[in-house]
């Protein structure tokens, strides 16, 4: 959104922290934590800055291979493999329980914050604040913000409450209604901390993408094979996804992989015939080509963007090569 069409809050910064407070108080939030969080806060003018010179959407989107480039290269797979190794022993458990792969994991802890050693340092309170104080998206934000309270009620020491300016934080970068959520204790020792520990880490990822209703032993998708010729507005998809309708509007169809080769389109990798997948060739024909299972779905549901779920399959695919 443009700067000239930034909303301008209609009551001052400490009146809306009132009306913060009347309700964090009817949702139970205790007296003491919306005092030690809420008094002397002001508004962050780098925050408003930055949503207001979001980008808006693009009639027609950017080049994804660019996007991959940055996003799936060496040094991030290195890392993924060396973090990997680390957290060997740990996979298994964690897979049988969750039902998700380590790699995707790994691979969702690699694009959030590059295995960890970004997590932001923002004051989550003053930023959820000064969004929800803003008003363009102050369902959103506000939600949040008692969220934030809540975890504090809950126990989590307000020293760990940095993030994003966004309000995202810890190694998976979770909003905080999505830690007291899905945050799981991965090691035992009664504490869901996603900020230090990689048990933490990875059991709160695969709790999401479980919940997300991720299907054990589907892949996210597989490259393809596209004919030269091959007619893909004939199987445009004819579905108007409820959310993120211009990702999912540029998949296909739904068939099965069986189908889809009778179509002439072929897996470059192992999938079974009877899973149901679309195909998607996002720079157009002659470059690359890709099978995408429901299991890609519960990776946009993270991030809905086809950028991010496609880097995400392709990283996890890379780290245990």
């Amino acid at each position: 959104m443009p700067a000239a069409q930034a909303q301008q809050p209609q009551e001052s910064f400490p009146g809306y922290l009132q009306l913060v407070a009347a309700r964090a108080r009817g949702e139970g939030v205790s007296e003491a934590t919306i005092a030690r969080v809420l008094t002397g806060l002001t508004p962050n003018p780098r925050v408003i800055d930055l949503d207001n010179a979001q980008p808006g959407r693009q009639v027609a989107p950017p080049p994804i291979a660019p996007y991959l480039a940055r996003h799936v290269d060496a040094n991030r797979i290195a890392g993924g493999r060396s973090r990997y190794a680390q957290v060997a022993g740990l996979l298994p458990a964690l897979e049988r329980r969750y039902g998700v792969p380590g790699k995707i994991m790994l691979a969702i802890w690699g694009h959030e914050t590059n295995y960890g050693s970004y997590t932001g340092d923002f004051d989550l309170a003053r930023s959820l604040a000064t969004l929800a104080w803003e008003g363009r998206r102050r369902d959103l934000f506000e939600g949040e913000l008692i969220a934030v309270l809540r975890m504090i009620d809950r126990g989590v020491p307000p020293s760990r409450l940095k993030g994003s300016w966004a309000g995202a934080f810890g190694n998976p970068q979770f909003l905080p209604s999505v830690y007291l959520r899905l945050a799981a204790d991965g090691d035992g020792d009664g504490d869901a901390d996603i900020w230090s520990s990689p048990a933490d880490t990875l059991a709160s990822i695969a709790n999401y993408f479980r919940d997300a209703g991720w299907r054990p032993g589907e892949p996210w998708g597989v490259r393809a094979s596209v004919p030269a010729g091959f007619d893909v507005p004939a199987y445009d998809s004819r579905l108007a996804a409820p959310t993120c309708d211009r990702v999912h509007a540029r998949h296909s169809q739904w068939k099965t992989v069986g189908e889809w080769r009778a179509l002439g389109v072929t897996p470059l990798a192992p999938i079974g015939e009877s899973v149901l997948a679309t195909v998607f060739q996002p720079d157009g024909p002659g470059k690359p080509a890709y099978l995408l299972t429901g299991n890609y779905r519960v990776i946009l549901q993270y991030n809905c963007s086809n950028y991010y779920a496609l880097s995400v399959g392709l990283l996890a695919d890379e780290i245990v090569r």
